[in-house]
């Protein structure tokens, strides 16, 4: 079974065990799976859940190939439940009995736990998967028609209805609680009722198609009079102009009774009402008599029967509930008049456009980078086979021909083509420069190209993920939906999925100031801003506000340490194609310091210890379409880690060919959780080797099916946890909203807990308990950041801990 997270995710365990797991999780919907041999090894999946008081599970799957069957009715408490299975995208097949036919995405099936039945689905899907509980009434109906394959079509009608509410279901489940749940539950039940008889009067008789369009206006009739205590079926037959004993038939056919429904349907209202705060003030008798109830005493017995506790019980148990600021991110599109450019933008645009100004092309390759190797820089090494190695050494600038802007893509044309054991000089830029244009771009080529913006035109037009054309907030092209400068991609030869990039970070160094006035100084901008984790919980005036501090880092000499130079509030910033930005809703606006007031009585006795280091180290995530840039994920990201420095390793799973390296998002100094938005945002440049391991190679270690960005230092072991392992595939179409949304760092810490316990299985051979045992007393757990959506939890576990190593 689920545990209290309520998430479900395959790269939590190792790889032997991933199999049982899954077969474990799929228990909770009472289905089973058949995984073919050959996809066995590439399993993943991907389940949340949500449970309603009555005990109906609720749940999305996001997961590869395979084939689903009712587990053993034996096994289960219950036979009379009902799986409603949802299918979004996918395709396969489904047989029933002696009948097949093949399964897309868009429709509903209806399966019943005491039938055989087998859903073979042959392509990576998505699906919303719910077990109705005690579903006896919607069972009897499915099986009114002349096939025993219960689909029920989402092209028109009622089932188009029924479609969109599961899908409506899914994208909120995380945030739903069990009372929610009872509720959707209700009104999902009656959609399929309804659903199911439309269906039956395109497929079966006229005497079934009345006799289900007789007991629909019934049940309806029935909603309207159940406050009434002498409610009977002789008065439900007259109104209708049925006889009572027609009436009493409809009811067997649909296995109950009149009495048996109407108990129901009123126990159901009663148990609504219990939950409903604006109902505290009445007593349960008094809510049991709202609905038709005539005796108190029955009316508990019945509930308790029914839900298995009390009236009173049920009433008392807590609920939970808290206040939730939307951060980054796209918006909900039911929250915006643009709603349709959100779901439609990708479509409405040609594929060539989407890219504008930022697909760099290989001609460019001659301009942009020192192509010649630098022999004299050349380093021996070992590579993935500890075979000798001379590896030749790039330099990468960075300037507008060589970076993109707020967002990942498998798209994205590489600005070089290197090989395994090469290794890489790149210069980066933070997209916070503009904070301070003296200090951090006067004077710099790169950084002014990347920088230009005049009211003709953008150096770099699109920023972040969203639509070219700013029909959403119309803040400028890209929307700002991702905000960091990252500079590549770099190609790495023979790179395939499955393989695993080894980045190995050699030097991180701070870029001085162009601009003569501050000559060998560097300079970075730390923001207080609208998606810090503090911005809601200010206590001095005004609230809010938005507050830029300007640090200088100082070299060695100093104590390699920052120091604020000073501090200003953010006021509204009209950019030059006259766009107002009231807050920094938008990378890259020039910020007008006639406008600002600056503090520079700010910070005098403090000063900051120096951890330079990459925010963002990335490779292209297995998507098209630009994916903002904010979220880290599985291919890494926007990481936030300030271990990701000179001396460390980062380990990326590959999963487009040529991997698409990339690095951006530099950092003078951070702290642990990134608390109010930025750490010290400064232009870096670092050196890197970059060393393939092919997935043959890797067969039967812990590489071997690595699936999380995995950082190692001269003494720790990093493992980075997130709320969502996978966001992109969890979260479903719309997750570069939802994840912002449905973050929580009880989800994170749950991540790295469970990739913990599954690189000490792995890598170090322990049994589970050895390794919880191992975690309780000899690892650290730290918040790595709680302002990228998908929050962040890291596990640092001490080398030293094993004596072999």
């Amino acid at each position: 079974m689920h545990d209290d997270s309520h998430t479900f995710s395959t790269d939590a365990f190792p790889a032997e065990l991933r199999e049982a797991a899954w077969q474990n999780a799929l228990a909770s919907l009472a289905l089973t799976s058949e995984i073919s041999s050959k996809n066995q090894a590439s399993l993943v999946g991907y389940i949340t859940f949500g449970v309603s008081q009555p005990g109906s599970v609720f749940s999305t799957l996001n997961a590869s190939p395979q084939a689903f069957t009712a587990r053993d009715p034996a096994m289960l408490m219950r036979t009379d439940s009902v799986t409603v299975f949802v299918l979004f995208d996918g395709v396969g097949q489904i047989d029933v009995g002696a009948e097949t036919a093949a399964v897309s995405s868009g429709d509903i099936y209806l399966l019943d736990s005491s039938r055989q039945w087998k859903l073979a689905l042959t392509s990576a899907f998505r699906a919303c998967v719910i077990r109705l509980e005690k579903a006896n009434f919607i069972s009897r109906l499915m099986h009114t028609g002349k096939t025993d394959i219960c689909k029920i079509s989402s092209a028109s009608g009622v089932g188009n209805i029924a479609f969109e509410f599961a899908r409506a279901i899914t994208f909120q489940l995380a945030s739903l609680g069990s009372e929610d749940l009872e509720q959707m539950e209700d009104a999902l039940s009656t959609m399929l009722v309804a659903s199911l008889a439309q269906k039956e009067e395109e497929d079966v008789s006229h005497s079934t198609s009345m006799q289900l369009s007789h007991l629909r206006r019934i049940c309806r009739t029935i909603e309207a009079r159940l406050t009434d205590p002498a409610l009977s079926a002789v008065d439900i037959a007259r109104s209708e102009q049925l006889s009572a004993r027609y009436l009493q038939k409809l009811f067997a056919s649909a296995g109950t009774t009149f009495g048996e429904y109407v108990k129901k349907r009123r126990l159901d209202r009663c148990r609504i009402d219990l939950f409903n705060k604006s109902l505290k003030h009445l007593t349960i008798s008094e809510l049991c008599f709202r609905w038709g109830f005539n005796d108190a005493a029955n009316f508990s017995r019945a509930f308790h029967l029914e839900y298995g506790v009390s009236p009173k019980t049920y009433r008392s148990q807590p609920r939970l509930a808290g206040k939730r600021y939307e951060l980054r991110g796209r918006p909900d599109p039911a929250s915006t008049e643009h709603a349709k450019n959100v779901l439609a933008q990708n479509e409405e645009l040609p594929r060539n456009a989407r890219f504008a100004g930022v697909l760099v092309e290989v001609a460019l390759l001659e301009s942009a980078i020192a192509l010649v190797p630098n022999q004299s820089s050349s380093h021996k090494v070992n590579d993935a086979d500890d075979e000798e190695y001379v590896g030749t050494h790039y330099y990468i600038p960075a300037n507008s021909k060589t970076v993109h802007w707020g967002y990942f893509s498998s798209l994205i044309k590489p600005i070089l083509s290197i090989n395994s054991g090469d290794y890489l000089t790149i210069e980066t830029i933070t997209q916070h420069a503009y904070d301070d244009y003296e200090r951090m771009i006067q004077g710099d080529a790169g950084a002014e190209s990347i920088f230009f913006w005049d009211k003709d035109k953008k150096a770099i037009d699109r920023r972040g993920a969203g639509p070219i054309n700013a029909s959403i907030f119309g803040r400028g092209a890209g929307e700002g939906f991702g905000v960091h400068i990252c500079t590549g991609p770099v190609y790495v030869k023979n790179a395939e999925p499955g393989d695993v990039l080894e980045i190995r970070i050699l030097d991180v160094m701070p870029r001085p100031a162009a601009n003569p006035k501050f000559a060998g100084q560097s300079f970075g901008s730390n923001v207080a801003s609208w998606w810090g984790f503090h911005y809601h919980d200010l206590l001095t005036e005004p609230k809010p506000r938005e507050v830029v501090t300007i640090y200088e880092i100082l070299d060695a000499d100093h104590g390699s340490c920052a120091k604020a130079v000073y501090n200003y509030r953010w006021t509204p910033q009209t950019d030059p194609f006259g766009v107002v930005h009231e807050t920094i809703d938008y990378p890259g606006v020039p910020v007008d310091h006639d406008t600002i007031v600056k503090n520079f009585e700010v910070l005098k006795n403090v000063r900051i210890p120096v951890r330079p280091h990459f925010g963002v180290l990335a490779v292209a995530p297995a998507h098209e379409d630009p994916i903002d840039s904010v979220p880290p994920s599985y291919f890494g990201g926007n990481l936030d880690n300030w271990r990701a420095t000179k001396g460390a390793t980062l380990y990326l799973p590959v999963a487009v060919d040529g991997a698409l390296f990339s690095v951006g998002d530099s950092h003078a100094s951070q702290g642990d959780s990134e608390l109010c938005g930025t750490a010290i945002e400064c232009s870096m440049t670092g050196k890197f080797q970059l060393v393939l391991h092919k997935k043959k190679d890797l067969e039967g270690g812990f590489f071997a099916d690595l699936d999380y960005p995995f950082l190692e230092t001269e003494t720790e072991w990093v493992i980075q946890g997130f709320c969502y392992a996978n966001h992109l595939a969890q979260l479903g179409p719309l997750a570069q909203t939802d994840v912002y949304k449905k973050t929580s760092l009880d989800l994170a810490m749950r991540d790295a807990f469970r990739k913990t316990r599954r690189y000490l299985m792995t890598a170090h051979k322990l049994t589970e308990d050895e390794a919880i045992s191992v975690i309780s007393v000899g690892v650290d757990f730290g918040v790595t950041q709680v302002v990228n959506g998908n929050w962040g939890v890291h596990a640092i576990i001490r080398k030293s801990i094993f004596a072999d190593i």
